[in-house]
């Protein structure tokens, strides 16, 4: 019989501890604690998105129900409440943040994902999402009259479906004021909707060899220099090299407008991109990918905790979210090795999470999906959060360093 370690403590092996120690000196964010250190913070939060928590009152009594089971994942009790919420109120939430780019650097170092394009450009997906808060208790957030949010902006890796990038911004921070601080590597395809739209910043991206695939607006002047041969299908309704601006101005770069068949019944896609080699259905297919950042943002939304917080300070905010972000990203790799995740992994739905158990042989597999199970049904009594399986591609990882994200702030 062999003995295995819990799903919860396979999935922490992602974070080597020294590593993490190491981010911990580096912001500081354990300066003048007393006893509960950042990397217990950092379970109960990672508890809180996998177990689907609602409170802390959730988190500290579903760890709680473990109890002498903690010491395998580097926590000696559950926390208290009031000690959790004051770590997530003054702890630099930045300690997360870096975190999760550590966890993309690994996760994008061992993953094996399935090509969908023929072409080596890196195809990275840009959007954001707006988060409805409380205006009454989040009152820093506000956004309208009676209504508070805050926006993130996420960049999503075609290859493996895995959050490259992200930032938080209040809501009404417009999309195209973060794009403009990212810079891409040349060969890079950015793609992305209509909310991205400044002519200065195409010709710039043009200038540092990056393409990108977007909507052309409505309302767009233009000046049709040629029209290109067309493909054979009714797909592809128009493909033609044109100049944005009027008589006045005129964009510098050449692009293309494509102009794509959807359905009988609505009103055709017209496509801009700046990729003067590939084939109009090519251009077409790359567009229809930016959907799965759509998929993305509606699993995250659905399956974690990003509805209900917490905490109401800023900094508690965003420490739940980054949270969130780590969670879905081992979601993304553990569970689908390459497609994007329409829902979260069993593990998180699983009632026995941190227990460990024996396995009659070495090659048990994850759990199956348990959509009933909830957190609460552990604390209540009715199972325990922790159960056993292995995950032999996580227990293969290693801590080497990688380099750093192909995209961030300039």
């Amino acid at each position: 019989m062999n003995r295995v370690c819990s799903i919860f403590s396979q999935l922490l092996q992602f974070f080597p501890r020294l590593e993490f120690e190491a981010l911990v000196k580096q912001h500081r964010a354990e300066r003048h604690a007393r006893g509960f250190t950042c990397w217990g913070q950092f379970i109960a939060m990672l508890f809180c998105q996998l177990g689907q928590a609602h409170s802390l009152r959730e988190i500290c009594g579903g760890l709680a129900t473990c109890e002498g089971k903690l010491r395998h994942l580097g926590l000696p009790e559950a926390p208290k409440r009031s000690t959790l919420a004051y770590a997530n109120q003054h702890r630099p939430w930045e300690l997360f943040q870096s975190v999760f780019g550590q966890l993309y650097q690994r996760c994008q170092s061992v993953a094996h994902p399935r090509r969908r394009f023929r072409f080596r450009h890196p195809l990275v997906l840009l959007d954001a999402t707006m988060i409805d808060l409380c205006a009454s208790l989040f009152d820093w957030a506000a956004y309208k009259r009676t209504k508070g949010a805050v926006k993130l902006h996420l960049l999503l890796d075609h290859q493996g479906f895995l959050p490259q990038y992200a930032v938080l911004t209040d809501g009404k921070t417009q999309e195209i004021e973060v794009a403009r601080q990212l810079h891409f590597p040349p060969g890079t395809i950015v793609v992305m909707d209509r909310g991205y739209v400044d002519y200065e910043w195409y010709e710039r991206l043009t200038r540092q060899g990056v393409f990108f695939v977007t909507r052309l607006r409505c309302d767009a002047h233009y000046q049709v220099n040629r029209n290109r041969a067309l493909p054979a299908g009714d797909q592809i309704l128009a493909d033609q090299v044109i100049h944005l601006g009027s008589h006045w101005y005129v964009q510098p770069s050449s692009l293309r407008r494509i102009v794509v068949k959807v359905a009988d019944d609505q009103e055709p896609l017209v496509l801009l991109t700046n990729n003067l080699r590939f084939g109009s259905a090519t251009v077409a297919d790359i567009y229809r990918e930016r959907w799965q950042i759509e998929v993305f943002f509606r699993a995250l939304k659905r399956n974690l905790r990003l509805k209900t917080f917490v905490g109401t300070s800023a900094n508690a905010l965003r420490i739940q979210i980054w949270t969130a972000l780590i969670a879905m990203g081992l979601s993304a790799y553990t569970g689908t090795r390459g497609t994007c995740p329409d829902s979260i992994n069993s593990f998180s739905m699983n009632r026995n999470f941190c227990e460990r158990s024996t396995a009659n042989d070495g090659t048990t597999t994850l759990p199956p999906r348990c959509n009933a199970a909830r957190m609460s049904a552990a604390i209540s009594g009715r199972g325990s959060l922790c159960g056993c399986s292995r995950l032999p591609y996580v227990l293969s990882i290693t801590s080497k360093s990688q380099s750093s994200p192909s995209a961030g702030p300039e």
